[in-house]
């Protein structure tokens, strides 16, 4: 790994803390996956459906695209990559399809992601100081 030439400083900074950091870090694999789902949140249409879902707990798909004021074709494609990933159930009742967050839909997701998440994007983003031109006001380096 090449060195910046910017850095003024030898790494490790930390060696004890690089070393816990690489004993906890994920598999490539489990990353990979944990990114593929997380990515699926990336999606307004499929975040107001979750947020939907979690609010009234069950609709039906054309119920589902009137709330979140998308066509029926948005929103069932949005629920079956949803469906796929196991963050929603349905259920059939004769020609009707009925949507609900899949039983085993982890709860921190719903609190810190449907919740806190919208909360904190309300709020303006912390700006760089003009005279920060070594980036440790955020942490970097």
């Amino acid at each position: 790994m090449a060195v910046m030439a910017s850095q003024a400083h030898a790494h490790p900074v930390d060696a004890e803390r690089v070393a816990r950091a690489g004993a906890r870090m994920l598999s490539v694999d489990d990353a990979s996956r944990l990114a593929g789902t997380l990515s699926l949140l990336a999606d307004a249409t499929r975040v107001r459906i979750l947020y939907a879902l979690d609010t009234v707990e069950e609709l039906c798909v054309g119920d589902l695209a009137l709330a979140v004021g998308v066509s029926e074709d948005s929103a069932t494609y949005a629920l079956r990559l949803l469906r796929t990933a196991g963050l929603v159930a349905n259920r059939k009742t004769g020609r009707v399809v009925f949507y609900r967050l899949a039983a085993d839909f982890p709860a921190p997701l719903r609190e810190h992601c449907l919740r806190a998440l919208i909360e904190m994007s309300r709020t303006e983003p912390a700006t760089p100081d003009p005279a920060d031109t070594d980036g440790t006001a955020f942490g970097e380096g």
